[in-house]
């Protein structure tokens, strides 16, 4: 919960965890916007190297593997960021605490177990992708499919450490008492 205000207290173990895993989707978000860049580089050199007659099937890969690393390991940062979609019209007019009761429900019934529905169901299409050391199935393609599959339990994971921590970060203004909370 950013609008509260509230956060663990500094230096104590949920707040380290909190700084870490914010770190971390900062990071991520950082390397999901050089990917960004990289495809309207190269989608803009794929565009003038077809219309001149030429074109590369493993470019064509690559902006599709770099769509997908974009995607994936944006997920986090944008919770982190609120920049995902919410439904405020209601939640506009509670108090802190129950704004802060229903995000914890949110991120506990909701995206925890999405969280981990995609990381479980990914699991074996992963692992076979690494057996085979899978590569694209287009005729010149690039190596590595396997990489790009990867990113799908990756970005689940990463996305259920950031819920974590905005449920760290709600729950002190849930657990408030009073006639302010």
């Amino acid at each position: 919960m950013h609008d509260t205000g509230t956060t663990a207290e500094p230096g104590t173990p949920p707040s380290r965890a909190i700084g870490a895993i914010d770190g971390m989707a900062d990071a991520c978000g950082q390397l999901a916007a050089v990917c960004a860049t990289l495809i309207v580089v190269l989608t803009a050199g794929l565009v003038l190297a077809f219309s001149l007659g030429h074109g590369s099937v493993k470019v064509q890969d690559l902006v599709l593997w770099l769509n997908a690393a974009m995607v994936m390991l944006g997920l986090g940062y944008a919770l982190k960021h609120r920049a995902h979609v919410r439904i405020d019209v209601f939640s506009a007019h509670w108090r802190p605490c129950t704004r802060a009761r229903v995000e914890l429900a949110g991120i506990v019934i909701l995206l925890l177990p999405f969280c981990a529905a995609i990381v479980w169901l990914s699991a074996d299409y992963v692992a076979m992708s690494w057996t085979v050391r899978e590569r694209s199935a287009s005729s010149g393609g690039l190596p590595g499919l396997f990489l790009a599959k990867t990113l799908l339990p990756l970005g689940a994971a990463l996305l259920a450490l950031q819920g974590v921590a905005e449920g760290l970060r709600a729950l002190p203004v849930a657990l408030a008492r009073g006639p302010r909370a």
